[in-house]
């Protein structure tokens, strides 16, 4: 419990104001729910009245988590979201896999500080009472991989210290298999075979550029496909990462002139409105560990794959088309 003193700048004040400004990461929701619980008095009595005028002198006892009282800092922005908004695709004691939407930043960047994917698994996390941030020193629920804003599909999180050790090395070590989805420009001549392009990224303008052939800085980007459908100037593809760059699939297939419907980056503007599409078209649908070394904790899912079970702009554009008639098995 803590209690405060109304001074003559906070007088006149409706409570739930008053509350909202001095714990600001008390979402408002949250803080209505402990006004019906009868956990905040003043002057001694308990109040639900969220309108009570609050007077110079009153004292005000709030009977709310230690946490709520910290100042906002990007370790504790999770505390400012409500509840937890994920799709969960497999959960157990060390790994999350989350199936992101699109639209939603995985890390809190220029654009948004709160309504973030890890955000809202450390609250999801939090309110379950398997992480406490006071509780844990260095270690906070942590993203394992990452995707693009507009781009949807799953995502691993870290429950743990050696998960997140064990998986950050895995991927490195190339050890799982990732496939996507993605709508394009027309269809490649080929309907398989594999992209090869040298990726050079340009940081100042968040873009990456591909050339044909070695260039100083440039890195190599090789990327597995196979046609699955056509639908008049659209084609669905499935594109396996047999390495990971920076848009990687969303620069190669531009540069071989087939870009994803939607992409603002590497598009065409004029069929991204002509369709009506803003985000590109693409989704991180299935994923497989394949582990080849020791992996500790995380060995009884060697072998195991997940996919999403739906992908909005293949229903939409591909109507009929069902995820189960994909092969297991890449050409």
């Amino acid at each position: 419990m803590k209690e405060f003193t109304i001074g003559s700048n906070d007088a006149g004040q409706r409570l739930d104001r008053w509350m909202a400004k001095t714990l600001p990461l008390l979402p408002a929701p949250l803080a209505q729910k402990y006004l019906r619980l009868k956990r905040v008095k003043v002057n001694g009595k308990r109040t639900t009245d969220r309108a009570l005028r609050l007077q110079e002198g009153d004292a005000v006892q709030l009977y709310i988590g230690d946490e709520f009282f910290q100042r906002p800092t990007a370790e504790n922005a999770f505390l400012r979201l409500n509840r937890p908004k994920l799709d969960i695709v497999y959960e157990d004691e060390h790994l999350l896999l989350v199936n992101k939407s699109a639209g939603l930043v995985v890390h809190a960047d220029e654009s948004e500080q709160v309504n973030t994917l890890i955000n809202h698994i450390q609250l999801y996390l939090y309110q379950k009472k398997e992480w406490d941030p006071n509780a844990e020193g260095a270690f906070a629920p942590a993203l394992c991989n990452r995707i693009d804003r507009n781009t949807s599909g799953i995502v691993i999180a870290a429950k743990s210290a050696e998960a997140l050790r064990v998986m950050n090395q895995k991927l490195r070590d190339r050890e799982l298999e990732k496939r996507y989805l993605c709508v394009t420009l027309g269809a490649p001549r080929r309907q398989e075979g594999t992209l090869k392009g040298y990726l050079f990224k340009d940081e100042g303008r968040k873009q990456v550029f591909v050339h044909s052939s070695p260039r100083p800085g440039a890195r190599t980007a090789l990327t597995r496909y196979r046609t699955l459908a056509v639908n008049g100037p659209l084609a669905l593809l499935e594109c396996e990462l047999l390495t990971g760059r920076t848009h990687q699939i969303r620069a190669q297939l531009a540069h071989a002139g087939h870009p994803l419907l939607g992409d603002g980056k590497y598009g065409r503007e004029g069929d991204n409105r002509r369709w009506h599409r803003r985000g590109q078209a693409l989704c991180s649908w299935w994923l497989a560990f394949r582990f080849t070394t020791d992996a500790g904790a995380l060995n009884p899912l060697n072998g195991r794959t997940w996919q999403v079970e739906r992908v909005d702009f293949v229903e939409e554009l591909f109507p009929g088309f069902r995820l189960d008639q994909i092969p297991d098995s890449f050409p």
